[in-house]
């Protein structure tokens, strides 16, 4: 595999960091990161950026501190789009085959289209669509219809729709930057790329994304996007818990947090204290392990409650056969796996970044940032894909032969077109 030329960057903005990693392919087909950049997150809230002006002047810090390292200058980027507005509405479209043909990707295409024509609330576009399921003459349900002879064909798509101001601030606050936006990505199909096994998605797993300031809950099953959902809190609202619970500065009380807290209360130590320095004349304070573990325990339990609520909702609870993949910074909380696994009664296992890197990047491996690598990965695959040598090659194959898989092709590439959803079901009929 030649090697990129081109160099492609991502970027998360979350809510509490912003993070950029830029990078390309070597000849080994190893992602050769160039640069990395982190800033605090300013202007966003639980995903949504509030402040343009704020948003821009932290970006720009993390972009410099790759584009340093890289001693070159990012000029586009993929970004990932997360926020509490977003929508599901699962539509059916159907279209009458002439007698004797054979389905077409072009028939495929047609429905495609014929969906996105539906009627959405005021201010909200529609930014993705995921095919749930084919059925072909009304008989049961295929996965890619494509080749086969048929005189009906009929299609449930799922399409993902958000207020069109999510994509738009964020791209201005980028712009400011003098970087241009290439592509908005959906975060669950972001990070499900470099998280999930092919083999899980197909079986049914749920990726348990647990952040700062959101939880974003996602479920595949049968190799397709079924389910997604974001819930308005995380690790955040754990520190303003041990900040009220122990009377302390929040800065301290996050401290506490990432050094010595635990999910789970019982496994606590009974007789360990950490003295919290005195300040501004106060007296020093004693705050006990076990304290500090039950306060995080009771906030999170109510995550887990949330996260149950959404999977019941879902209605694919018992065609989960992988378990749970859990990921975000409050994910490396000690024991939130076995926590998570008691409340849901599910397998839990800890979400790590599976990419092969040319050099030994410290700190990769790292949950968080599994969706700026899940970003990059993705944009160095549309940027392959989308190179005058390999558009000729799709040419040629799509001239041979009709049998294209278009099915399977969607699922990879549509990771790779805009932006993200919260479910809330409604249903339309398409004629």
């Amino acid at each position: 595999m030649a090697k990129s030329k081109k160099i492609v960057a991502a970027v998360d903005v979350g809510s509490t960091k912003i993070v950029v990693v830029a990078g390309q392919l070597n000849e080994e087909g190893k992602l050769e990161i160039l640069g990395i950049g982190t800033a605090a997150s300013a202007g966003v809230r639980r995903g949504v950026v509030l402040n343009i002006e704020e948003v821009s002047r932290q970006i720009d810090l993390a972009l410099r501190q790759a584009e340093e390292q890289m001693g070159t200058e990012v000029e586009e980027v993929f970004v990932n789009i997360v926020g509490q507005q977003l929508k599901t509405y699962t539509v059916k479209a159907e279209k009458y085959i002439d007698k004797d043909h054979l389905v077409t990707e072009a028939d495929v295409d047609f429905l495609i289209e014929k969906v996105r024509g539906s009627d959405l609330p005021e201010g909200y576009k529609i930014y993705h669509v995921e095919p749930q399921m084919f059925q072909v003459d009304q008989e049961g349900e295929c996965s890619d219809p494509v080749g086969m002879k048929a005189e009906h064909l009929e299609v449930e798509f799922k399409l993902l729709v958000a207020p069109h101001t999510y994509d738009e601030n964020l791209r201005q606050g980028i712009q400011r930057t003098g970087i241009t936006v290439k592509s908005s990505v959906i975060d669950p199909l972001a990070s499900s790329g470099i998280l999930l096994t092919e083999e899980e998605k197909e079986t049914g797993v749920i990726l348990l994304d647990v952040g700062g300031g959101t939880t974003k809950l996602a479920i595949f099953q049968e190799g397709v996007l079924r389910y997604s959902t974001l819930i308005p809190f995380g690790g955040n609202v754990l520190t303003n818990d041990i900040k009220e619970g122990c009377a302390i500065s929040g800065m301290q009380a996050e401290q506490l947090k990432t050094q010595y807290g635990q999910a789970m209360g019982d496994f606590a130590p009974e007789d360990r204290v950490v003295t919290i320095p005195s300040q501004s004349g106060w007296a020093p304070k004693e705050i006990s392990f076990k304290n500090l573990a039950y306060i995080i325990q009771a906030r999170l339990e109510e995550i887990i409650e949330s996260v149950n609520f959404h999977i019941e909702k879902s209605g694919f609870g018992d065609r989960i056969g992988a378990g749970i993949v859990l990921t975000g910074g409050t994910a490396l909380l000690p024991n939130f796996n076995q926590l998570l696994k008691y409340q849901t009664g599910m397998d839990v296992r800890q979400g790590v970044p599976r990419i092969k890197t040319e050099k030994n990047w410290k700190g990769l491996e790292d949950p968080r940032f599994a969706t700026v690598l899940g970003l990059l990965q993705l944009g160095i695959k549309e940027s392959q894909e989308s190179s005058p040598k390999k558009q000729a090659k799709k040419k040629a194959v799509k001239a041979k032969s009709s049998s294209f898989n278009f099915f399977r092709s969607m699922k990879e590439g549509m990771a790779k077109q805009m932006d993200i959803f919260f479910n809330d079901e409604q249903g339309i009929e398409m004629k």
